[in-house]
C-alpha cells in the first residue's frame, strides 16, 4: 500500500467516524474550517523541519511527489484525519457528559468562587 492510499483511507475513515459513526458532523461547521488553517500552519512548520533536514525521508515510489514545505501533500491528509478523528471523539464524549467536573483538581481560586456563588 502506498502512502497516498493510506492517507486517503485515513481521511475516509475519519470522515466516516465524524459523519456516520459518532454523528458529530464537525466538517459541516464553519468554526472547524475557520480554525483548521491554524493547525495546517503548525503542521507545515513541523513537516518542513523534519523533512527539510532529512530526519524523515519518504520513498518517492510511495507518494505522489507533490510537496509543500518539503513534505509530501499526503502528510496534510494524514494530519486532517488525525485532527478530525480526535476532535470527533472529544466532542462525542463531551456530549455524553463523560467528565462532569475538572479531573485534575478543583481548578483555580476564581473558578471556586464562581461555583460558590452559583450555589447560593
Amino acid at each position: 500500500m502506498t502512502y497516498t492510499v493510506a492517507a486517503l483511507l485515513g481521511v475516509a475513515g475519519a470522515l466516516a467516524v465524524d459523519l456516520v459513526v459518532l454523528r458529530t458532523r464537525l466538517v459541516t461547521r464553519a468554526v472547524f474550517w475557520a480554525t483548521y488553517p491554524i493547525i495546517i500552519g503548525f503542521q507545515l512548520l513541523s513537516n518542513g523541519i523534519l523533512t527539510g533536514r532529512g530526519i524523515v525521508i519518504y520513498d518517492p515510489a510511495a507518494i505522489l511527489g507533490w510537496r509543500i514545505a518539503y513534505a509530501p501533500v499526503e502528510d496534510l491528509l494524514f494530519g486532517f484525519a488525525m485532527v478530525l478523528f480526535t476532535l470527533s471523539i472529544w466532542v462525542w464524549l463531551g456530549r455524553r457528559g463523560v467528565q462532569h467536573r475538572l479531573a485534575a483538581g478543583e481548578g483555580s481560586a476564581l473558578l471556586q468562587r464562581i461555583r460558590q456563588r452559583q450555589r447560593r
